[in-house]
């Protein structure tokens, strides 16, 4: 394999923006300031927001709202938040909902938060954190606003992307699936008992209604089999989690102290989405507390600066009251990749003092306005030494510090983080990640292999939609996965490669660590674009069966692509013999069909080669070299000045009056052999292929025929009926496979309607 031509493969750098529009970004852009303008027709304004606030009652109408320069007239305004909101502050966190009593919206946003920075003297916490995050999983866009109220300056806020269905949607590709806010109703507090900790209550819905926000019209159920899974079967927690985000969730949280988290003492924050994988994925939320800013882990104290430096990464890992932490981190496998993470994320950002530019750079875009702030909870000379110095304005006892100066917290966590032996310890190298074909044809099978060292095992995981979840598949170092010679170091593994695009990566172990690559996978990966042009596209378009021995029998192959194929080692069979079993004729080695060409097979029963076609009509299969059968059809009787062919070249069968041979087919009798006008059948595999352990097959015929739809394997051996019966012309019908007890491998399934008959491929992989 180190042989093979260097094949370049596009790694995807997936760093979603969320944007709604070509100019949806400028509600948050990082390089400006937003402007919004609140006008309440009422003087009291702010003691009928404190009143909605203690009620619950909802949303004041605003009179209008302007946001640089746009003006929306009734919008719903609240006072949100728990411990930022005070009622005598005169600088509260808003929530404006433009879209409460009209359909409107600011660039696609029609909710917007705005969060006051009580607890940040560096005003960087928050869209720092987020713009971090958004490197390794989805998360909300963030910058700054000046707020507005009735013509008076109320101060600077930040201003981030509310986690509402619009976020969902243009994330996950679906808003309607179970959707949850995990913060206590009503807000977290020392009184707090019933925490979204993901710990399992049981059965009963009503027992999870206080800590958990349901944003969804069902998902309960859901829930608590998430819940009960983390407790009772930890090994199919793959099915119904996505894994690899929620421990790129704990390791953030780990990694900058982010204590008011699921990872703290009130397990908050954050929100669970099932996607289209049926996986809850995890979504980050709240990081005005971030870098230290929140002393609370719920068992262990963290007093000042140091301390918070140096807790340890695996915080909470034996508790049972953070399952997500103690089911995951007790899978050696997990364990590695969460470190993996975690170290990732150091190096890319923290190691290098990255971060700290960045915080230098927000800092000079609001510097005039947080100056301006006639309501900022700090002083500016606080604002301006909290990049670097503690502020210890805030609550705590002697000794305590309520806002860790970042780069000191940040660097004594990278020295405390990277002396420890799970980062010290001796990593896998990965290098030369390469694909056997950089485009590879459609439903073929495809080589990834890798140079890998320092590991005693390596898996690929791959998929072939951003919205399925990755399959994953041991590589090998055997010789026979193409990768080589056996303990080259060179790891192998074979997939399909499907219909449109195949998205990949690695991940390779030894007993003490664990490295990805790319290193932000699983959401950054490698791609591949699979070709249009597959073997699929050369097919049987003339077969001629009424020959003597001057003019024997024949089978034209048509190439309908505008690039040359090669034919070698493709195989007919016919109805004496049944695929999988000795073919009737093998093409020989260097066949080519040129570009929108034919290729003439004569058979002729004197031949030892050749073999003959009945007259009276028969099945045959065309199979290519690989094993896959591409086409097959029940030629029909014609008479000895006719064929039975394709028109137009490529599309459907009918018996032709002019003998075409090695050319286009003209325009035929337009009947097939029931005297009808032939219409297209359709028979597909919709979704997946591979899969497991279902996938759903559906065909489309064009009149109504008894019909039988059966999978077999590749000995001839039937597996499934999955319809046998009177199919009605016209109405597509669908029907799921399901492999479960079946073996890895390629199957067939085929379409048998009236004369009718289609066979296809599909893989199972396991």
């Amino acid at each position: 394999m180190k042989n093979l031509l260097f094949i370049s493969v596009t790694l995807l750098l997936i760093l979603f923006s969320g944007s709604k529009s070509s100019t949806a970004q400028t509600f948050y852009d990082l390089s400006t300031i937003q402007k919004i303008e609140l006008v309440f027709s009422e003087s009291n304004w702010d003691y009928k927001l404190d009143t909605a606030k203690a009620g619950s009652e909802g949303y004041i109408m605003a009179q209008s709202v302007t946001i640089n320069g746009v003006q929306f007239d009734s919008v719903g305004v609240k006072y949100k938040g728990n411990s930022t909101y005070n009622a005598n502050s005169k600088k509260n966190p808003f929530h404006i909902e433009l879209d409460s009593y009209k359909n409107q919206d600011y660039e696609g946003y029609t909710d917007i938060k705005l969060s006051n920075v009580s607890k940040d003297p560096s005003f960087v916490r928050e869209v720092l954190s987020y713009s971090i995050l958004r490197q390794y999983m989805h998360a909300p866009l963030s910058n700054y606003a000046n707020v507005y109220v009735n013509g008076t300056l109320i101060g600077l806020y930040v201003s981030s992307e509310s986690v509402n269905k619009s976020f969902i949607n243009s994330k996950f590709g679906s808003k309607n699936n179970a959707f949850f806010k995990c913060n206590p109703i009503g807000g977290a507090g020392p009184g707090t008992t019933t925490l979204p900790n993901l710990v399992y209550l049981g059965a009963d819905s009503s027992l999870y209604y206080s800590a958990y926000e349901m944003n969804s019209d069902y998902g309960w159920a859901d829930l608590i089999h998430l819940c009960n899974t983390l407790k009772n079967n930890t090994g199919e927690i793959e099915t119904i989690l996505d894994v690899d985000r929620a421990l790129w969730m704990l390791a953030y949280d780990n990694l900058i102290v982010n204590l008011d988290s699921y990872i703290g003492g009130f397990s908050q924050n954050y929100y669970l989405y099932k996607d289209k994988s049926g996986r809850f994925s995890s979504v980050m939320w709240d990081f005005n507390e971030s870098f230290g800013t929140f002393s609370m882990t719920g068992t262990i104290s963290l007093p000042n600066t140091t301390s918070k430096s140096q807790m340890t990464p695996l915080l909470h890992s034996g508790d049972a009251n953070w399952p997500l932490i103690q089911k995951l981190l007790a899978v050696p496998t997990y364990k590695k990749m969460y470190l993996a993470h975690l170290q990732t994320m150091m190096t890319e950002n923290f190691s290098n003092s990255s971060y700290l530019t960045t915080a230098q750079t927000l800092q000079s875009v609001i510097n005039a306005s947080v100056q301006a702030d006639p309501n900022k909870p700090f002083t500016y000379a606080q604002y301006q030494g909290n990049l670097t110095t503690d502020v210890n304005s805030g609550p705590g006892g002697p000794g305590s510090t309520s806002a860790p100066g970042i780069s000191a917290l940040m660097n004594g966590r990278v020295t405390y983080l990277s002396a420890l032996a799970d980062f010290t310890a001796t990593k896998p190298l990965i290098s030369e990640v390469k694909p056997s074909e950089a485009n590879p044809k459609a439903n073929t099978n495809i080589y990834i292999t890798a140079t890998v060292t320092n590991a005693t095992s390596v898996y690929l995981g791959y998929r072939y939609k951003t919205t399925e979840k990755f399959t994953k598949v041991a590589m090998s170092d055997d010789g026979n996965h193409g990768d080589g010679t056996s303990g080259d170091s060179v790891f192998g593994a074979e997939i399909a490669s499907g219909t449109g695009k195949i998205e990949y990566y690695l991940f390779a172990e030894n007993a003490s660590s664990g490295a990805f690559s790319p290193a932000r996978a699983e959401f950054e990966f490698y791609s591949l674009t699979v070709s249009t042009k597959s073997e699929s596209d050369v097919m049987m378009n003339e077969i001629y069966a009424r020959g003597t021995a001057e003019n024997p029998d024949w089978i034209e192959l048509f190439n309908s692509t505008s690039a040359p194929i090669d034919i070698s080692g493709y195989k007919i069979y016919d109805s004496g013999g049944n695929e999988g079993t000795k073919p009737k004729m093998e093409i020989p080695a260097g066949s080519t069909i040129a570009a929108g060409g034919f290729f003439v097979l004569v058979t002729d029963d004197a031949s030892a080669a050749g073999f003959g076609l009945s007259n009276g009509g028969e099945k045959v299969w065309l199979e290519t070299s690989s094993g896959v059968v591409i086409d097959s059809i029940n030629f029909k009787t014609h008479t000895a000045t006719q064929s039975y062919g394709r028109v137009t070249d490529g599309h459907d069968w009918q018996i032709l009056n002019t003998i075409s041979r090695g050319s286009t087919n003209g325009t035929g009798t337009g009947l097939d052999d029931d005297g009808e006008q032939t219409k297209k059948f359709e028979l597909s595999q919709n979704y997946p292929n591979p899969f497991n352990p279902s996938t759903e097959i559906s065909f489309t015929l064009p009149k109504t025929e008894i019909t039988s739809l059966v999978v077999y394997n590749l000995v001839g051996q039937e597996v499934a009926q999955l319809f046998n019966g009177l199919a009605e012309g016209g109405k597509k019908m669908s029907f799921t496979f399901n492999g479960t007890g079946l073996s890895s491998g390629i199957y067939l399934y085929r379409l048998q309607s009236g004369s009718f008959s289609s066979i296809k491929k599909m893989t199972l992989l396991k």
